[in-house]
């Protein structure tokens, strides 16, 4: 049987949300079937890149240093399509999904974007082109409810939009391995029966790590047994560690950088801790609750569609984040409340957020589109 070849497009292979899910949803699709390509940007965001190649995907980057020259690229694009018999182009997030709908109205080639954020969360200018150019495409995809609706609301698309919720390999992020999660905490001093509160993140204005830090300040005041891992790095890492210093939670939250494999660090973790203004759907947040993390977290975006306050976890709206200092504190003093959270997690994003279900319909309509 002849393949159906698909080709991703993406700005970035870092260790984003998006880019994360391209080498899981690798491991998981039919290969008998489809044979996979990538093109990304940015030269030095590549982490993902060995991932993807090892799972059987094949990796050209077209180097570009910002917007306008990812743009131009294009024509390597067209070539690029012509010359490997791309059937169907996916592409995620914005600046990609503006350069595959020039190709698509070139080539006639079938398009697919995956929207992984919300409209009004965008800078005006991206958002005034996304809805100029968004009817140039086969088909829109949400990752969340949430962003499915802010699409609709916003652009008003002529062309479908469906949701296809983000799902995490579920066989793969299992907690097994004690050995690494004494490992990770000796590596930095904490004590074995330590409450240890994590999270994966960029470093960005969204993820309000700033306010992270603070709720750990007002936890660690009360409970000294509360230590922190922060698994990640961005631009706003020197607002960051300026307010862990101001905050003197040093030898109390660590940070651990950009890690390619986080499984070890979730192993070490017993809470997942969010303080997020918006999301679309984090794969961050379904990793750690396949691995058996409690979840607190505010309610941002379609954190709300998977996090069912008090059945699967613990959520606050983001106005007020500051409540998630309690959560944490009744966590820390109650271990049977928290065990009971981590094996819900578990249950939760095994039933709901399994990435066999997100697999089957993105191969359903990349049959579809190549028909």
């Amino acid at each position: 049987m002849k393949k159906i070849k698909v080709l991703h497009i993406i700005k970035s292979l870092g260790r984003g949300g998006a880019e994360m899910l391209l080498p899981e949803t690798l491991k998981r699709h039919d290969q008998s079937q489809f044979e996979f390509h990538y093109i990304y940007f940015l030269p030095w965001k590549n982490q993902m890149v060995e991932a993807i190649e090892n799972a059987g995907g094949k990796v050209t980057r077209f180097s570009a240093n910002n917007n306008i020259q990812l743009f131009l690229q294009y024509p390597k694009i067209i070539k690029y399509c012509k010359e490997n018999n791309i059937q169907i182009i996916h592409a995620h997030l914005p600046w990609a999904g503006f350069v595959s709908r020039l190709v698509h109205k070139i080539t006639k080639i079938p398009t697919l974007y995956t929207e992984h954020n919300m409209q009004e969360r965008y800078h005006f200018v991206t958002r005034y082109i996304n809805k100029l150019t968004f009817n140039s495409q086969s088909l829109g995809i949400g990752v969340s409810e949430d962003v499915t609706q802010s699409i609709l609301k916003n652009i008003e698309p002529r062309i479908p939009c469906v949701t296809i919720l983000n799902g995490v390999n579920t066989d793969s992020f299992q907690r097994r391995n004690e050995t690494e999660r004494i490992t990770i905490r000796q590596e930095f001093n904490i004590p074995a029966d330590a409450i240890v509160v994590g999270t994966v993140a960029v470093f960005r204005f969204q993820k309000r790590l700033d306010k992270w830090l603070e709720i750990m300040a007002a936890a660690i005041e009360k409970d000294s047994n509360i230590y922190g891992i922060i698994i990640g790095a961005g631009t706003l890492e020197p607002e960051i560690f300026a307010k862990h210093e101001a905050l003197q939670l040093k030898g109390k939250v660590f940070f651990a950088g950009l890690q390619t494999n986080v499984k070890p660090y979730f192993e070490a973790m017993d809470i997942f801790m969010m303080s997020s203004s918006f999301e679309g759907l984090p794969i961050a947040l379904l990793e750690a609750m396949s691995m058996e993390c409690s979840i607190v977290t505010t309610d941002a975006g379609g954190i709300k569609e998977v996090i069912r306050n008090g059945q699967d976890g613990i959520t606050v709206s983001v106005e007020e984040y500051e409540k998630l200092s309690s959560a944490l504190l009744e966590l820390s003093s109650n271990k049977d409340k928290l065990a009971f959270f981590q094996s819900q997690a578990r249950k939760r994003v095994t039933e709901c957020f399994s990435i066999g279900v997100m697999i089957n319909q993105l191969e359903s309509y990349y049959k579809k589109f190549s028909e």
